[in-house]
């Protein structure tokens, strides 16, 4: 497992459009992503679980990825987290 820590900068958090282009990219991968924000955690494959994290502005989320590919489907997220979030 590889996970890397992000803290969102977009004034709506982890909103709608770009969770839902992220939960589209993600079943593609064989990889398990979860997302934690605080105690709340989230399949990041499903859409409405990545939205019931309410995950806001200033908050720090953890994305742990596992399995097949891993490293590069980590270095894919940090990159999408950082142009979308």
């Amino acid at each position: 497992m590889v996970s890397f820590a992000y803290t969102l900068t977009d004034p709506m958090g982890l909103h709608m459009r770009p969770a839902g282009m992220m939960a589209k990219q993600l079943a593609e991968t064989p990889c398990s992503v979860v997302i934690r924000c605080g105690t709340r955690s989230a399949d990041a494959k499903s859409i409405l679980n990545v939205m019931a994290l309410a995950a806001k502005c200033g908050e720090t989320v953890t994305i742990e990825v596992s399995g097949e590919d891993e490293e590069a489907t980590l270095q894919e997220l940090r990159e999408f987290f950082t142009a979308n979030f």
